[in-house]
């Protein structure tokens, strides 16, 4: 594999928070996903511990909770954490899917992929994209995070401490979860001609993907271990605090691994 150089890996990273943060389309998905949570911080997340000390709701979510194994998280005594913990562990995944749907296919697509080739190599231009993805969710989740815990402080500002450290727990598991997702959109930027088909070939892989392997499944069992293909194979069992630390961190690594592996290869070898 190419020598990455560390500065020009940093400097295309931080492109990605200028692409995001300092132009008009970035801005209006910011707002779109500020609009978003800020509803998000109003009702389920603002409204977590009266929805848990209902009596209806309490036995309604201790009956589905724990058919799905998440009991554990009534437990938590800061329950605006645990649901922020449930909402964005099954929806940053889905947004990683539009926000990283172009990392080099637009420049690709503008011809301007030509000109940066000049000051990196495609390996790191490849990497760089894939960690300025990696730091602008990181900054994401940051700032939600801090936002479910002004809301738990307002609450009961005693919990603001332990209510820090499970935060950062949970910040580390949500980076590692999504990291699959980013590296998988990676590996289609490779070849697909736009962002758009990007989203849509993410959608089939995992939509078609997941038919075949089904029935390959009820053809032969073993075909079973086809699942650890899907990046968020094991986010069931890591919502509800079941999950051993080689599901919940091992796995989603080795796949990152995997597709970026195979997206360098493809990339270094494509045409531009």
């Amino acid at each position: 594999m190419t020598q990455l150089h560390p500065q020009r890996l940093m400097k295309i990273a931080q492109f990605e928070l200028v692409r995001l943060f300092l132009t008009k389309r970035g801005l209006l998905a910011v707002a779109a996903f500020t609009i978003c949570w800020l509803l998000v911080l109003r009702y389920p997340i603002g409204q977590a511990v009266s929805i848990v000390s209902s009596p209806e709701m309490a036995e309604l979510a201790k009956q589905v909770f724990g058919a799905i194994g998440l009991s554990k998280l009534l437990q938590w005594p800061e329950a605006e954490l645990a649901m922020y913990w449930l909402i964005a562990l099954y929806s940053f995944p889905v947004f990683c899917l539009f926000l990283c749907s172009d990392q080099v296919v637009g420049d690709k697509h503008r011809g301007t992929l030509r000109f940066l080739t000049l000051r990196a190599t495609r390996t790191e231009i490849l990497f760089g994209r894939f960690f300025g993805q990696m730091l602008i969710l990181a900054a994401l989740l940051v700032v939600t995070l801090f936002a479910t815990l002004a809301v738990m402080a307002f609450r009961d500002v005693t919990l603001l401490s332990a209510g820090i450290n499970r935060g950062a727990i949970i910040l580390f598991y949500l980076l590692i979860t999504v990291m699959p997702f980013v590296a998988l959109m990676t590996l289609i930027n490779t070849f697909a001609s736009s962002a758009r088909l990007a989203i849509v070939l993410a959608v089939l892989f995992f939509a078609v993907g997941n038919i075949i392997v089904s029935v390959l499944v009820w053809q032969l069992p073993v075909f079973s271990l086809l699942d650890y293909m899907f990046p968020g194979v094991q986010i069931s069992e890591v919502a509800g605090q079941n999950s051993s630390v080689f599901n919940s961190v091992g796995i989603p690594v080795i796949q990152s691994a995997v597709l970026l592996f195979i997206a360098q290869r493809i990339f270094v070898r494509s045409s531009l």
